[in-house]
C-alpha cells in the first residue's frame, strides 16, 4: 500500500524588499504549485520574506560602524516581520485558500533583534511553529541573532494520500536553514525526532550544495527539499551593494538557485533548477524511508549508543543562554 504525497520547492527571490510584492509572489507560486502540480506541501527559500542582503556590508569593519550602515539596517529591519502579524495572517490565508502546507523562510523581528526563521503554516490550523537559525554564518552574525533550543520543531501533519490506497499519510516535517545543515548534532537531533521531510531553505547556490543535500538524504534516510533563491540585481533596491558597482546590470545574477528534491536513497527526484525562478514538484513515496532504513538508521540499529550519545540541553536553559 503506497503512501504518497506531492511536494514542491519554490525557487524565487524577495521583491526588492517590497513586502506587498513579495507576498504576491508567494501567493502566485503557491497557486502554481497547487493548480499545475497538485502540491500538498510547498517550501520557500531562506529569507524569502524580508530578503537576503547579498553583498551588503552594513558599513562594518572591526572596531567601527558607519552611520550609512546603521541606516541600511533600519531599512532591513523595517522589511522584517513579526510573529504573529498581519503578514503571517496573509500567509495563513494563502495556505488555507490553496489547501497547502507551507514552510517559508522569513526575517523575523523580535523587539530590536532580527532572526533568520522558517515558519510552518498549516491550511487548517494556520501558524503552528517556527525554527530560528541557530548560528548565522559569517557576516550574517552581525545582523541576525542566534536561535536556541526552544525552536527546533518536528511537526506532524496528515496529508491526503495521492495514491488513494489509504485515506491519509502521516508525516513529520522539519526545517534546517542553509549552513545549519553542516551542524552534525543538529541533523542528528532532527533524525532522532523522526523527521521524514527534511526541508532546507537556503541561499547557497554553489554546486557543492548538491552534495550536501544528497549526503543528508542518505544519512538521515529522509526526503530532502532544498529551496534556494534565484535573485538578480533588479530584485534588490537600486542602491543595494553588488559585486561590481562599475558594471551594474539589472540582469546580473546575485543568487543562482539550485533548488532540488532528493529521496532517502539519494535519488534526485526534481532539479537542480538553476538560473531561473520556478517550481519543482515530486511525488514522495513515504515507504522509501523504510526502504532506506532497512540497512541504515543512524539513530536506531546503525547507532552505537554505547559509544556515542546525543544529549539535548534543556530548552529553558538554552533560552536563557541565547
Amino acid at each position: 500500500m503506497a503512501n504518497i504525497i506531492k511536494a514542491s520547492v519554490v525557487q524565487a527571490s524577495t521583491a526588492a524588499y517590497s513586502l506587498p510584492e513579495t507576498l504576491e509572489k508567494l501567493e502566485k507560486f503557491t497557486c502554481l504549485a497547487k493548480e499545475r502540480d497538485g502540491a500538498q506541501l510547498v517550501v520557500f527559500p531562506e529569507a524569502f520574506i524580508g530578503g537576503y542582503p547579498k553583498m551588503s556590508t552594513f558599513g562594518l569593519v572591526v572596531g567601527d560602524r558607519k552611520l550609512e550602515g546603521r541606516d541600511e539596517f533600519v531599512r532591513y529591519a523595517k522589511a522584517a516581520i513579526e510573529i504573529p502579524s498581519p503578514t503571517i495572517t496573509r500567509i495563513e490565508q494563502v495556505s488555507k485558500d490553496n489547501d497547502v502546507f507551507l514552510v517559508v523562510g522569513v526575517i523575523e523581528r523580535d523587539n530590536g533583534t532580527l532572526y533568520c526563521t522558517a515558519v510552518f503554516i498549516d491550511p487548517k490550523d494556520g501558524y503552528i511553529a517556527k525554527h530560528r537559525k541557530l548560528v548565522p554564518t559569517a557576516m550574517e552574525r552581525t545582523i541576525w541573532g542566534q536561535g536556541n533550543g526552544t525552536t527546533l520543531p518536528v511537526v506532524s501533519k496528515a496529508f491526503a494520500n495521492s495514491s488513494r490506497e489509504a485515506p491519509v499519510v502521516e508525516t513529520k516535517i522539519s526545517a534546517t536553514i542553509c549552513w545549519e545543515n553542516y551542524m552534525p548534532l543538529l541533523r542528528t537531533w532532527y533524525y532522532s525526532q523522526g523527521t521524514q521531510i527534511y526541508c532546507a531553505p537556503t541561499v547557497d547556490a554553489r554546486p557543492a550544495w548538491q552534495h550536501t543535500m544528497t549526503h543528508i538524504a542518505l544519512e538521515g534516510r529522509c526526503f530532502v527539499l532544498s529551496a534556494c533563491q534565484f535573485a538578480q540585481e533588479k530584485d534588490y533596491p537600486p542602491d543595494h551593494a553588488v559585486a561590481n558597482a562599475d558594471a551594474r546590470n539589472p540582469e546580473n545574477v546575485m543568487i543562482a538557485g539550485g533548488s532540488v528534491i532528493i529521496n532517502p536513497l539519494g535519488v534526485v527526484l526534481a532539479g537542480p533548477l538553476r538560473d531561473a525562478e520556478g517550481v519543482l514538484t515530486a511525488e514522495l513515496d513515504l515507504d522509501d524511508i523504510y526502504r532506506g532504513k532497512f540497512d541504515m538508521d543512524v539513530v536506531g540499529h546503525y547507532a552505537r549508543n554505547d559509544v556515542f550519545k546525543l544529549s539535548m540541553v534543556d530548552p529553558a536553559v538554552a533560552s536563557k543562554a541565547a
